[in-house]
């Protein structure tokens, strides 16, 4: 009956067996969203995860992207990441569309409407920068050229040293998720960055287990092919990670 039941959902359930390699741990976690609370709280119940089960011989951390936006501490984040290894562990950090976004802004004030709309006010408050009183047609200038005066070098270095994805034996981590059908190769950054469909619909084997974040969710979704990790930390107060190892799946929440 289960089989069965498994199969109308997702037809090749049981058909493709997903794995990281034997002696690696990873510990992803979902988007941020300037909740450096959360963050904080999260990396103790890492800590405390690799007290009770010890470390495999290689264990590192994998950030899905959005540590800014919408959020109240964009600034803290980023300034608690450049810290060093989080939780005693080696990190690797995704880009989010929503630092794609910021970095974005940088270059052409256009996009700041859009930004903004969309978590950026947070940001620039986190920076100290807010909104002038000059002429609304000048005030996205205003705001990008107030930005750089105020954004760290390291901020940037930051930003600009966000990877697209990292692959560990079967796994995928990346922001967004991927379209189906095509190779890594020919994945384009926006949907890297910014899918949902055709992606979360899609219930046949992928060539990964894809762990992403961007689309919240009330939970952890734990399905054969996908693992979203996003549960809206900055309104939920949930910040949520998984912990990988061999093809065991455990969930850890903030």
């Amino acid at each position: 009956m289960l089989k069965a039941l498994l199969q109308q959902f997702w037809p090749s359930a049981g058909k493709r067996e997903y794995a990281l390699p034997a002696g690696v741990r990873v510990y992803a976690i979902g988007d941020i969203h300037g909740r450096l609370d959360k963050l904080r709280d999260m990396e103790t119940q890492i800590a405390a995860h690799l007290a009770a089960h010890g470390a495999a011989p290689e264990t590192f951390v994998v950030l899905l992207g959005d540590y800014v936006d919408r959020g109240p501490e964009s600034r803290s984040v980023i300034d608690h990441l450049l810290g060093g290894n989080f939780a005693g562990l080696p990190t690797r950090r995704l880009l989010g569309n929503h630092e794609a976004a910021l970095l974005t802004f940088l270059d052409d004030p256009s996009i700041g409407p859009a930004w903004l709309a969309y978590g950026g006010m947070a940001t620039l408050a986190s920076y100290g920068v807010s909104l002038p009183s000059v002429p609304v047609d000048d005030r996205m200038e205003y705001l990008r050229q107030a930005l750089i005066a105020q954004l760290p070098p390291a901020h940037l270095e930051f930003l600009q040293s966000l990877e697209l994805t990292v692959q560990v034996g079967d796994y995928l981590f990346v922001h967004a998720g991927v379209r189906p059908g095509r190779t890594l190769e020919q994945q384009s950054r926006s949907d890297l960055l910014e899918i949902r469909e055709p992606f979360l619909g899609h219930r046949r084997p992928l060539p990964w287990r894809v762990v992403h974040g961007h689309t919240v969710s009330d939970a952890a979704e734990v399905l054969p092919s996908r693992i979203g990790l996003d549960t809206g930390a900055y309104a939920s107060g949930r910040l949520t990670a998984a912990v990988i190892e061999g093809a065991s799946v455990e969930i850890l929440v903030a």
